[in-house]
């Protein structure tokens, strides 16, 4: 039987260090692909733990696609993930050229463009936010004086990731900063993202995210995750606690959501992390879904709580191997994130 060889499209954080450490303590090669950048900061007990690095440039999408097949070629890759929001769509290609376990590559770029994904929304019947995309500062000012924008709504880059450049707006005037928030936020890799804007409806209720393993197109959703966000105009996170228990009739709504959604971006074969909106009329609303497993710790919290090794469930899929999605322990994990206030030299010399 021979090693089984796995390529990370990226190694550099704590969800994919995790994952190739699990992947080489079940005996497999780990192989990671990336720019030389992020290589030149790989800790020492990282690069232990690869047998190859191979070293691209991700700001060109096809020739790192190309890069990437001649490399998998070339080692005998047998399975390739990611971790990071990022490379998802590129992972659908190359699996795709590779004829491994993966997502549909056609529909890859609804799970990180969030205009393609609002549409990819509609035209599946997901119960989403009202969305429009935004080009400039002019359209968004004409589309606020037309009253064809309802406040308070959310802008927020067309493809960011971690709520970079998200603002909700609560009337007109403060409209035009946020664009501008918006369009300052940029992606990794100095990769070229969708310049938009998009203008988003304002969901009330209780946000939650579903953990969720899809092997050949059929999802198996591992727990609900509680996220503790702050008010006010620039939400962060403060903290994810999991497993949460819904009323049966709330988790067969969300989970019927989620399941549109995993289906409406083609994710097929691989993690994915669900945010969704529970209004107190029990109104669940996908807000964007992720084809990756959850960041800020989640996997961690799901391996401590309900012992499935999410890291292991993710290998096993990518490598076309029924993976172990049962729960083996009954506890609750929660994590909660540090934050720090910059203080003006007014609110100093008043302390």
């Amino acid at each position: 039987m021979t090693t089984p060889r796995v390529l990370l499209l990226e190694a550099a954080s704590p969800e994919s260090g995790a994952l190739a450490a699990t992947a080489v303590a079940a005996g497999y090669q780990v192989y990671a692909a990336t720019d030389p950048e992020t290589h030149a900061t790989y800790a020492t007990d990282l690069q232990a733990l690869l047998s190859g690095c191979l070293l691209t440039d991700f700001q060109r999408t096809d020739s790192a696609l190309r890069d990437i097949v001649d490399y998998a070629h070339r080692y005998g890759i047998d399975a390739a993930l990611t971790t990071n929001e990022y490379l998802t769509e590129l992972l659908a290609h190359v699996c795709a050229a590779l004829g491994l376990p993966g997502n549909d590559p056609a529909q890859a770029a609804a799970a990180r463009s969030k205009a393609a994904m609002s549409e990819a929304f509609a035209r599946h019947g997901v119960t989403a936010p009202r969305s429009q995309a935004v080009g400039t500062e002019d359209e968004l000012l004409a589309l606020c004086s037309a009253r064809q924008v309802t406040f308070p709504c959310v802008m927020k880059p067309a493809a960011g990731a971690s709520s970079a450049g998200v603002t909700v707006v609560t009337s007109p005037a403060e409209a035009a900063a946020a664009f501008r928030a918006a369009k300052v936020s940029r992606g990794m890799y100095g990769m070229e993202l969708d310049p938009r804007v998009l203008v988003q409806e304002f969901i009330e209720g209780t946000e939650y995210s579903v953990e969720s393993i899809t092997q050949s197109g059929t999802s198996t959703h591992l727990c609900v995750t509680r996220k503790t966000v702050t008010g006010g105009a620039n939400r962060v996170e403060l903290g994810h606690g999991l497993p949460v228990v819904l009323s049966s009739e709330a988790e067969q709504t969300v989970l019927k959501e989620v399941d549109l959604a995993i289906a409406a971006v083609g994710i097929r074969n691989g993690a994915s992390h669900t945010e969704v909106m529970l209004a107190p009329d029990g109104r669940c609303t996908v807000i964007e879904i992720g084809a990756r497993i959850g960041a800020g710790q989640i996997g961690f919290l799901i391996q401590h709580a309900i012992g499935i090794d999410p890291w292991a469930a993710c290998l096993d899929t990518a490598l076309g191997r029924p993976a172990h999605l049962a729960p083996t322990r009954s506890g609750y994990a929660t994590v909660r994130f540090l934050t720090s206030l910059a203080l003006s030299r007014a609110a100093l010399s008043e302390a």
